[in-house]
């Protein structure tokens, strides 16, 4: 039998997930949702929401802490069943996803929010481009010696491109630009 105080924090643990993973969805498309709208749809009350975050920014801040551990976490996988050059196609693919719908996370942060994710996201992000970058390298695949920030700012490019068919074609037309201007 599991001790009351365990089953609390397991249920505290799956309260604070769901709040994450409704605020996640819900800043996909706006940064305006309410955190009561996110605690009515996550099904707990606002003072469950405020135990767990006590902010509005301290939720954003573990909302995008988590999409950019989920987006790291891919490389490995990645990596491990594609070649290097065909794991940084489908890796850059998922950055830049990621990077356009975060535009309501991006409108919800506030000045030194924003700072401070873009500070804790950097360098596992580079860590990342770096690891696809290195695993090219070794099969050849990948122009050697390329600086990470470059590919980093090249990929800037990618989400920023419109919404809509003509946005995606022009991703596509960067993509291949991109991915020839590292190819050896």
């Amino acid at each position: 039998m599991t001790p009351p105080d365990q089953a609390l924090r397991a249920d505290a643990k799956r309260n604070r997930d769901r709040i994450v993973q409704v605020a996640r969805e819900a800043l996909r498309t706006t940064g305006d949702v309410s955190l009561n709208a996110i605690a009515k749809t996550a099904g707990v009350g606002s003072g469950t929401l405020y135990r767990h975050f006590a902010n509005r920014d301290a939720l954003l801040i573990e909302v995008y802490r988590e999409e950019i551990r989920d987006l790291v976490d891919q490389v490995a996988p990645l990596l491990a069943e594609h070649p290097p050059l065909v794991a940084t196609r489908m890796w850059f693919e998922a950055l830049a996803e990621a990077m356009k719908t975060k535009q309501g996370l991006g409108d919800a942060l506030t000045g030194s929010t924003k700072q401070t994710v873009t500070s804790e996201s950097y360098g596992p992000v580079v860590g990342a481009i770096r690891a696809l970058l290195d695993a090219g390298e070794a099969t050849g695949e990948v122009r050697p010696g390329l600086d990470v920030d470059d590919v980093l700012l090249l990929l800037g490019a990618l989400w920023r491109v419109p919404p809509g068919a003509e946005g995606d074609e022009q991703g596509e037309r960067l993509m291949s630009l991109i991915l020839r201007s590292i190819a050896a």
